[in-house]
């Protein structure tokens, strides 16, 4: 079955595919997650049952794309929030470094990871030093940070996610 607009669909995105890729690109932190965006306002577009409505074919275009980068950002969201750093299997995968010895030397995995640490907030940064440099309990912390546990186990997610993923190259 031919869907009636799949012709306006695709005439559209034979003019837009590339600005609509670098525009997908630009809003989101998983890279590689832009041509599957890119994929998915596609078929949204293709569901659209009466093309003739759209006054501004090139606008709604990109309010789809905004629209799935805001879902975007609300599913990673919660996937990293969903992270316990509490559990022993997520804490023996923290603590696990990446096979570096043949990439790298010591004092380059150094560098990098002060550089990679230079990039967290600093609320971020001061978390992760006082839990693990001078093993205060969450609540110690968030005392001294102004903030609730829950909020330092947040910072140390974010802080422990992204440090991970920088030094192993994933983002």
């Amino acid at each position: 079955m031919a869907l009636p607009n799949k012709g306006f669909v695709e005439k559209l995105f034979a003019q837009h595919h590339r600005a609509l890729q670098a525009f997908l690109y630009r809003r989101i932190r998983g890279k590689s997650a832009a041509p599957d965006l890119v994929q998915e306002v596609y078929v949204r577009m293709l569901r659209i049952s009466d093309v003739d409505a759209i006054r501004n074919p090139e606008a709604y275009l990109y309010t789809v794309a905004s629209n799935l980068v805001k879902e975007h950002a609300v599913l990673e969201r919660r996937q990293a929030s969903s992270v316990d750093v509490d559990d022993s299997g997520i804490q023996d995968l923290l603590g696990e470094l990446p096979d570096f010895d043949r990439q790298l030397d010591t004092d380059r995995r150094i560098s990098r990871l002060r550089t990679v640490f230079s990039q967290l907030s600093p609320k971020c940064r001061a978390t992760v030093i006082l839990r693990y440099r001078y093993e205060l309990s969450y609540e110690e912390i968030g005392g001294r940070l102004g903030v609730s546990s829950n909020m330092v186990k947040k910072y140390l997610t974010q802080a422990l996610t992204h440090c991970r993923c920088r030094m192993t190259g994933v983002a």
